[in-house]
């Protein structure tokens, strides 16, 4: 079943306050200072994004840099030494990339407004696979150059190396590393509780400890005194420092001085619930609709997890709003979380919002409960009437969440809506598509025929949502203008 309504306002748009659009957006030609305005704040974003990557490429040539400095390449008389010399450069390279790694898991905010956060982990989880093979390279080269040179052979030479205290520590500190990489498997970390992997994901910072100590006692390259010992004890400081404030300290500052209580809780289905909180000072949080928080409701069998949920609504100055569906047993122990409960939270984070703007023209699709944070980047964004379009997808009627709040606003503001609702189906050719059997054979570009020059936001389950954004793509419209918040750990 589908259904289509259409609302018409004035040709000329009103975009409210909150929707950070400069006041000469309200001359004589709005639609064109929205482009002006949209274009300039992509290349800021793209700008910051290229520095954080020229940032990273250089301290990777940093780490190899220093090492050529202090005669790394002038060492190599023999071919022990060179096999020596490339267990040096990778076990140099593999501790840049885990301090990159580490700095990506941050959530620094200029990190976070740069890539996004599901991008930022998507890198930081492909880091950690090469800092495991680069570490695994430096083993192995090391033992094998050492082993030349010393004209030992290789069970002898390792016999050596475990009589060394601190090199036992780096061995272990590999062993750590290598079973937190086993449980970042797709395959193995489904299988897990969030709060289990994450307990087994902290184990990182004991292996970046354990690894610390054979660096600077078994290096000349750390030796006191030297500019590369130095340039390495203020890498892992400032690291440390930015892991402490962005990941423990400003949650907690955050947390503490925004005081979250829940004051409203509506059931919208019989699984799925909006709980309003109210709290103090919200526009400090600088939050945009659309983005998303770590939630901790402090309620027995709740205070101890930690859950990912975007803005279902625009924030005010004092109450913020989420949606939630009872997907699992977390989630479903939401769904009688009781007036009066204190919240803590980590964010904002993400840039599924108007940050992310390209264009003035909009399509925004919602999925389920990804529909929820459609709602809010309608709110938030700014609209021009006859060029935006909602669709929202659902199994059944009753997944339509918020449909009557998001039918008011299209309507207000001129954009259309349509709705899509029955079970997934395949078209004509055999393919699997992501409409229903009554829009089978139609393609996202036949929903919104100007779908190209659109920005397009998708938020839903992913393998849906991937449909979704290969039809854009099809249809024409630019990679930079598709946005999907993956909410991937």
């Amino acid at each position: 079943m589908a259904t289509t309504l259409t609302a018409t306002r004035p040709a000329t748009p009103a975009p409210r306050p909150s929707q950070r659009v400069p006041r000469r957006a309200r001359k004589a030609d709005p639609l064109a200072e929205l482009r002006r305005h949209y274009r300039r704040t992509s290349r800021s974003r793209n700008v910051r994004s290229d520095l954080l990557t020229v940032v990273a490429w250089v301290s990777v040539a940093m780490a190899v840099t220093l090492w050529i400095a202090d005669g790394g390449i002038a060492a190599i008389t023999s071919f022990g030494k060179m096999l020596t010399a490339a267990g040096i450069v990778s076990g140099l390279v593999a501790t840049d990339l885990m301090v990159l790694m580490l700095l990506l898991a941050a959530r620094i905010p200029y990190v976070d407004r740069a890539f996004g956060h599901d991008h930022a982990v998507a890198v930081h989880n492909t880091l950690g696979k090469w800092v495991i093979y680069g570490l695994l390279m430096h083993g192995w080269f090391l033992l094998c150059g050492y082993a030349a040179t010393d004209g030992l052979g290789l069970a002898g030479e390792l016999g050596s190396f475990l009589s060394i205290n601190d090199l036992v520590l780096g061995i272990w500190a590999l062993g750590v590393l290598a079973g937190v990489g086993i449980t970042s498997m797709i395959s193995v970390k489904r299988k897990l509780p969030y709060e289990v992997w994450h307990v087994i994901h902290l184990a990182t910072y004991a292996a970046v400890g354990l690894s610390l100590p054979h660096q600077f006692s078994m290096s000349g390259l750390f030796a006191p005194g030297t500019f590369a010992r130095a340039y390495w004890i203020a890498l892992f400081v400032v690291t440390a420092f930015l892991m402490l404030a962005f990941r423990v300290f400003l949650p907690l500052f955050s947390s503490f001085e925004h005081q979250l209580v829940v004051t409203r809780v509506v059931h919208e289905d019989a699984d799925v619930v909006s709980i309003e909180m109210r709290g103090r000072n919200l526009p400090a949080l600088d939050v945009e609709a659309g983005q998303f928080f770590h939630w901790r409701f402090l309620a027995k069998g709740l205070w101890w997890q930690q859950h990912p949920f975007s803005v279902s609504a625009a924030p005010t100055r004092d109450t913020l709003r989420v949606t939630v569906r009872a997907l699992g047993r977390g989630t479903a122990a939401l769904m009688t979380v009781r007036v009066g409960t204190k919240v803590m939270i980590e964010g904002p984070y993400g840039i599924f919002s108007d940050a992310s703007r390209t264009t003035p023209g909009l399509t925004l699709v919602g999925i389920g409960i990804g529909i929820a944070p459609i709602r809010a980047v309608l709110e938030a964004t700014a609209v021009v009437p006859g060029k935006a379009t909602v669709i929202l997808r659902a199994h059944t009627e009753q997944q339509l969440y918020l449909v009557r709040e998001i039918a008011a606003l299209c309507h207000a503001r001129g954009a259309r809506l349509v709705t899509l609702v029955g079970p997934r189906t395949q078209n004509r050719l055999g393919e699997t598509t992501w409409l229903p059997q009554s829009h089978r054979s139609l393609r996202l570009s036949d929903l919104v025929p100007d779908i190209a020059a659109t920005d397009v936001y998708v938020c839903g389950p992913q393998a849906v949502s991937d449909l979704v954004i290969a039809d854009a793509l099809a249809a024409g419209t630019p990679a930079g203008a598709v946005h999907n918040e993956r909410f991937s750990w």
